[in-house]
């Protein structure tokens, strides 16, 4: 099956996928390593990642659908992106979807905020047109019915945090009207909240747990409960950011608190070397030299290939 047909039945199901955040293609590998079913390319944590910015709409969209295609080529499970607002106008939002079909992403995030957008749980948010949206959901629909009918588009609104519940979800159902497979609202707050929504959409609704602990913004359903309800995909995008800018300050400050400046025996801060290396595939890589290049040639350019992979 094709990761657009396999991300689309998981989510028409409605048993609340989730689908973790990746910042970049090796936080993809691993969680498509622990088991998950599909994978969200996290704005959050390309702006983290690439520029150590927050998001706050600083990053290229070339930036964006680079970062994209090493995530998705990292991984066999589905993709989806985060394309913000866009790119711009529907235009600009159409020309973007077609380019992620081409791409071998299975799906695409875009939203109604204004351009510079900011994360969805800060504040300060203000959004477009309820109609302007629209007319950028049709357009991606029609790249998406010409291209891929399975390819999803989730239409996020960020008018919670503006104008209530209401208005979300008349948001929402506007956007279903106009071609969107699923209604995102970000930044609902309660389970009571999200009941209503679900039994309120014309389509799946998408949640946003954010690191999956706090749940920041948004009360921390258990995704069974979720499943209950009939949500259709459940978003913790920006965990693999958090995790990895917090191991990494654990690390270099034990390091530079060090009198010797090593951490002689304390395994307990990192992957051994062979474990790493297996994990991006060097002996695969490795397998393919001893296939394709002379031995002479594998021997001066790493001497004892055995020392490589362990």
């Amino acid at each position: 099956m094709k990761r657009t047909t396999v991300l689309r039945k998981a989510i028409m199901d409605r048993r609340a996928v989730a689908v973790p955040g990746a910042h970049d293609a090796l936080s993809a590998k691993a969680i498509e390593q622990c088991g998950f079913e599909a994978i969200q390319v996290s704005g959050y944590g390309l702006a983290g990642s690439f520029l150590a910015k927050p998001d706050v709409g600083l990053l290229q969209m070339k930036d964006v659908l680079d970062i994209t295609w090493n995530i998705a080529q990292a991984v066999k499970i589905p993709v989806m992106a985060d394309v913000d607002t866009g790119g711009g106008n529907a235009v600009n939002a159409a020309y973007i979807t077609e380019r992620l079909i081409q791409m071998g992403v299975a799906g695409m995030n875009i939203e109604d905020q204004i351009f510079p957008k900011r994360c969805g749980h800060m504040a300060g948010k203000e959004v477009i047109d309820a109609e302007e949206m629209a007319g950028k959901v049709k357009a991606c629909a029609e790249v998406r019915d010409a291209l891929d009918p399975d390819f999803i588009i989730n239409a996020r609104t960020d008018v919670f945090a503006v104008a209530g519940l209401e208005e979300a979800i008349r948001r929402c159902n506007l956007y279903l009207a106009a071609g969107a497979d699923l209604g995102f609202i970000d930044g609902i707050r309660a389970r009571a909240d999200v009941e209503t929504a679900v039994t309120s959409l014309n389509g799946p609704l998408s949640v946003n747990l954010m690191d999956a602990i706090s749940g920041m913004k948004t009360e921390l359903i258990p995704i069974p409960d979720l499943a209950a309800m009939g949500v259709g995909r459940v978003s913790i995008p920006v965990a693999s950011i958090m995790v990895t800018q917090k191991a990494l300050m654990d690390f270099f400050t034990a390091l530079k608190a060090s009198p010797t400046g090593t951490l002689p025996g304390q395994t307990q801060w990192v992957a051994s070397f062979e474990e790493y290396t297996d994990f991006v595939g060097l002996k695969d890589y490795k397998a393919l030299e001893d296939r394709y290049l002379p031995e002479q040639r594998i021997a001066s350019k790493y001497g004892d290939t055995s020392k490589i992979v362990g």
